[in-house]
Parts: structure tokens; C-alpha cells; sequence
């Protein structure tokens, strides 16, 4: 089946994360199963394009949001120029369809005063439990790591010598980061404590950490400093990226940080720290 052979090269040859794969394969199954069940269609070399700005505009009614809808069409899109490399379809609809226009949001982020209580008053619980929440959100928040990245460190990643911890992204791509003295210290006294063997974080159960548990924790300690609509482990890569720049951080050392591949997806981050500039001036300018 042309899907099944996609998701393959997917995991096999593009060395996609299994988050992505899953956010593929559930993609393609929520648009196989709308051309079935609206057109009684299950060949894929039967699908046009007016077939598939059907199923945008069922999407968009149904209240999806376009930046959902925007993904979906990118999935069509790798679909189908796979689909035409491996001669399975000899044209490619994706090519007549125009993503729908989104309106650009500011990253959420957690002031600074915010995480200072958190980090420096918040009681974390007694033992290996409350060590590990503490550094997992002193990590998120100290290296701008993503989720998926967090759950996949292991022990032998940390280089207490060098200071380092070796990074596994998106694609599969390596970065080094370094880390303070503080998460050094930090680090250790979790190892003294867990003894980890392999994975770095762990359930209470010994097993390796999973990203529902990261995602519940964190929002739980957020709770207890801000009010901000999301409080995910995202929010403090944000909160990262934002609180780095704001203290005069090259643009391009954040964007290896977050392992970005091109500049435009860190230049977001500049949005937050003009709005700050624009109110301090605002307050201290006698002519503003």
C-alpha cells in the first residue's frame, strides 16, 4: 500500500522521529478515510485537486485551525512528490492547492521574575522525584530543549569535563550545548541519587520517561507562578529563546541552541523583545 510504503521511508530513510511519523500517519488516515467516505475512493491516483480543497474546506468548517490545516496540506505535499518519485501517480494535485493565509502569534513565554520563584522559592517534592521535576524544567528552561529531546537523553550524553550535553534533534542531528554550573551541580546530585543507568529521566517506576508525564509536571509547577494560558514544556523553550535575547544574545547562537535550520523560525523571538523595548520607552522616554 503507497501509505504504508510513505511512512516507511519516513522512519527508515528520513529517520523521522516517532512523534512526527505518528503526526504523518494520522495526517493520511483522517484524509484516506474522507475520500472514502465522501467519494468512495480508496486509489490515490484517483484524488485531484478539487477533491482534496474539499476536504481543506471540510476541515476549516469544522473549526480546525489553519495552522492544522496547514500541516495536513504539508503532509499531502510529501506525500504526493513520493508518491510521483516512485511512479505510483504521474501528476501531482498538491501543486494547484494554495495553503490558507495564518495570522502569526507571539510565542507564550514565562516572565523572568516567574521563573526565579519557581527555580529559587517553589518546594519541589522530598527525594529522587522532586530532583528529577526540578532538573527537568531547569533543563528545558536552561538549554531550550525540546520535549522529545528531554525524554532521550542519556546518561552517557552528559560530559562533566567539557560541560557539555549532546543533543539528539530533529532528523536525527546531533548539537552540543553547554550547560552552567549550576545545572552541573544540579545533575549530580540527581545522579547520586537515582543512579540512572542508561536513560536520564525516569518514571517512578524505573522506566523511561514519557512526554505525557514531562507535559503534567511541568504544568503543575507552572501553575504555581503564572497565569499564562499554556503552561507546557514548550512554553519554557520559548521562555528560553525569549529570556536569552532579551539579555543580548546573538540571534544566531540562539538559533544553533534550539537547533533550528534556518534563521526565520528564530527571528519570532524578536517580536517578544521589541514589544519590551517599545513599552520600556514608552515609560521612560519624556517625549514617548
Amino acid at each position: 500500500m503507497p501509505r504504508d510504503k510513505f511512512l516507511s521511508y519516513l522512519k527508515n530513510e528520513k529517520r523521522y522521529s516517532p512523534l512526527t511519523v505518528t503526526a504523518y500517519t494520522t495526517d493520511l488516515t483522517q484524509f484516506y478515510n474522507f475520500i472514502k467516505a465522501q467519494y468512495d475512493l480508496t486509489r490515490i491516483e484517483e484524488v485531484t485537486h478539487g477533491l482534496i480543497r474539499s476536504w481543506i474546506v471540510d476541515m476549516i468548517d469544522a473549526g480546525i485551525t489553519t495552522r492544522s490545516v496547514n500541516r495536513k496540506i504539508t503532509t499531502l505535499k510529501s506525500y504526493y512528490k513520493f508518491l510521483l518519485r516512485e511512479g505510483i501517480v504521474k501528476k501531482n494535485p498538491m501543486l494547484k492547492i494554495l495553503p490558507p493565509k495564518t495570522s502569526k502569534k507571539l510565542p507564550v513565554f514565562v516572565e523572568k521574575s516567574s521563573m526565579d520563584e519557581l527555580l529559587d522559592t517553589v518546594d519541589f517534592d522530598e527525594g529522587g522525584k522532586g530532583r528529577r521535576d526540578k532538573l527537568i524544567i531547569l533543563l528545558l528552561y536552561s538549554t531550550g530543549i525540546r520535549l522529545s529531546e528531554l525524554i532521550n537523553l542519556k546518561v552517557s550524553d552528559i560530559d562533566f569535563n567539557k560541560g557539555t550535553l549532546k543533543i539528539l534533534g530533529k532528523g536525527n542531528k546531533e548539537r552540543i550545548l553547554p550547560f552552567s554550573d549550576n545545572l552541573k551541580n544540579e545533575i549530580k546530585q540527581y545522579l547520586d541519587e537515582v543512579c540512572p543507568i542508561e536513560w536520564l529521566f525516569l518514571t517512578d517506576k524505573g522506566k523511561k520517561l514519557y512526554a505525557k508525564l514531562v507535559y503534567r509536571l511541568v504544568n503543575s509547577y507552572l501553575r504555581k507562578v503564572t497565569t499564562i494560558s499554556k503552561k507546557s514544556p514548550h512554553v519554557l523553550r520559548h521562555t528560553f529563546a525569549t529570556h536569552m535575547l532579551n539579555n543580548g544574545a546573538d540571534l544566531n547562537a540562539i538559533k544553533e541552541f534550539l537547533g533550528h535550520v534556518s534563521l526565520s523560525a528564530t527571528q519570532v523571538y524578536t517580536h517578544n523583545t521589541i514589544k519590551k523595548l517599545t513599552n520600556i520607552y514608552k515609560q521612560a522616554h519624556p517625549k514617548a
